[in-house]
């Protein structure tokens, strides 16, 4: 009896936890002392004493989940462990218009072989040149874009 109250206790501790520490090597260890705590009392307590053990583990299951994700939120600390802070920026740059860039001289930022970086009206693109090569500071042309790049041509 000792060693299941023990194994109760122990997994509503680990559970506890989990809400403290990331990973769920914690919750994955208060689940498996839940279980052999319900697999010992089958053995020492036969089949009722068994059934009753499982509905104890699963209350105190569902007790702490609603106690994680209904109750902690709503609580100072709750909303202490909670990130609200949102970015508002891009991990890309603005995608070109090709309204906005066809047809505009572009300069070659970087050695076009045939891919690269130009800059066209003061901003900085990745572009792809139908020549095959573009020395660093040739003048382009932007003749269309692909997906994320544009596609440049040697001025004449």
């Amino acid at each position: 009896m000792t060693a299941l109250a023990l194994l109760f206790m122990v997994g509503a501790l680990l559970l506890t936890a989990e809400v403290f520490l990331p990973g769920g090597i914690a919750g994955a260890a208060g689940a498996l002392a839940l279980l052999v705590g319900s697999a010992l009392a089958f053995d020492q307590f036969g089949l009722a004493g068994g059934a009753w053990a499982c509905v104890a583990a699963l209350a105190m299951l569902g007790a702490m989940l609603y106690a994680e994700l209904v109750l902690l939120p709503k609580t100072k600390l709750g909303r202490a462990l909670v990130v609200a802070a949102t970015v508002d920026s891009t991990s890309q740059p603005p995608i070109a218009r090709p309204e906005d860039v066809v047809d505009q001289p572009a300069v070659a930022l970087t050695t076009l072989a045939p891919s690269g970086f130009v800059t066209v009206a003061g901003r900085r693109f990745e572009a792809f040149c139908r020549s095959g090569y573009a020395a660093k500071g040739a003048t382009l042309r932007v003749v269309g874009v692909d997906n994320f790049r544009l596609i440049v041509i040697l001025q004449n």
